[in-house]
């Protein structure tokens, strides 16, 4: 029997979507036939060896409406050459493409919305650009049969909008036995803050934790890990704030290498902002990494993250991102052992139910009339 084959499209390098990468290697398990359309840069992290096949479209421009026009051009001409049975877009940023081929094609589109697009800060500045992405969004989303997205938050802004069914798959991880790596040396006897993902981007605290650490002690050690477009002026003001050690910047890495990184960290954070929508729905991957990692978690109480972590009772929620409440809430964590350790036991608990061993069932259920 042949097998049903999948056209995914994807505008990250791959190599650090973990979102994609998970179900994609459900979806091959399952039985379908994989093909993964992802982007690279000349500096992108190489793959890893996936049960799907993989490939990327080199690309040139990296900021602005050029790179959306380039890669959506060479997604096209890829599309329109390639024999598929299914096709699934993740994100507005490859939707358009997608939805003209299937359309020729007669053939069937899936849609996962990693995010409340139109919503994000980036976008909050720019209302030409906005517009742009809304028109498209408005004039395409309410055809789309089958829909699927991160997070209740998510779900509900875009049925209000558009009434369509959708589905919610959350970004929960595999459960994994993660070897402990030994400690770097600058890391020994430090109290490591970790501060992980590839969308370090405007509204995500990242600026914030910085300017956090120069009302913290000298045992305290800030790791960066990842990338976005905060990377840079981060940077730039750790060294204008003098904070070069007491801070340590990581470029993006393959997840299986996050991973054993993020084990060696004391708590997590995740700072997004109140006020644009994107951030205010948002669930982070590195909400759910830091819990299987058993670290405790320090966030912002958007609405999708302070559910998980009351709930599991995991760590602290903060009102906002002020350097000063960040610190205070580090040191007050860090001062109360016995609530410090169990936050450590209830993120133990908290992965078994929050894995993608359990989350998966509702991807299969989507995809398995169609194989």
């Amino acid at each position: 029997m042949n097998k049903k084959k999948i056209l995914v499209s994807v505008i990250s390098d791959l190599a650090t979507d973990q979102r994609v990468i998970r179900i994609c290697s459900t979806l091959q398990q399952m039985g379908f036939e994989v093909t993964v359309i992802a982007r690279c840069f000349n500096n992108s992290l190489p793959l890893e060896v996936y049960p799907f096949t993989a490939t990327r479209i080199h690309c040139f421009f990296r900021k602005g409406i050029l790179q959306y026009a380039e890669f959506n051009t060479k997604l096209f001409l890829k599309l329109l050459i390639s024999k598929t049975d299914l096709y699934l877009s993740n994100d507005l940023d490859t939707l358009l493409p997608n939805y003209i081929i299937s359309q020729w094609k007669k053939k069937h589109l899936f849609y996962d919305t990693h995010e409340y697009f139109t919503g994000v800060p980036e976008l909050s500045h720019a209302p030409i650009k906005k517009k742009t992405w809304k028109f498209l969004e408005d004039h395409i989303f309410p055809k789309l049969k089958t829909v699927y997205t991160v997070n209740e938050s998510v779900k509900s802004a875009y049925y209000k909008e558009y009434a369509n069914e959708i589905a919610v798959i959350r970004n929960v991880p595999a459960t994994t036995n993660v070897k402990r790596m030994k400690l770097p040396p600058e890391w020994e006897n430090k109290t490591i803050l970790l501060m992980q993902g590839a969308g370090i981007n405007e509204g995500r605290g990242g600026l914030e934790l910085l300017e956090a650490m120069k009302h913290l002690p000298d045992h305290y050690l800030l790791v960066f890990i990842g990338s976005g477009n905060q990377w840079e002026i981060i940077g730039q003001k750790r060294a204008a704030w003098q904070l070069q050690k007491k801070v340590l910047m990581m470029g993006k890495m393959q997840p299986g290498t996050l991973k054993e990184y993020t084990r060696l960290a004391q708590i997590g954070f995740s700072l997004d902002s109140f006020e644009d929508l994107n951030c205010r729905y948002n669930l982070p991957n590195k909400i759910f990494d830091y819990i299987h990692a058993g670290v405790p978690v320090i966030a912002t109480g958007i609405p999708e993250v302070k559910k998980i972590i009351e709930q599991y009772d995991c760590g602290s929620c903060i009102s906002s991102s002020d350097p000063l409440l960040i610190a205070k809430t580090i040191e007050a964590m860090m001062a109360d052992k016995p609530v410090y350790e169990n936050y450590k036991l209830n993120c133990a608990k908290a992965a078994r139910d929050l894995c993608w061993e359990k989350e998966s069932a509702q991807l299969i259920s989507i995809y398995q009339p169609y194989l």
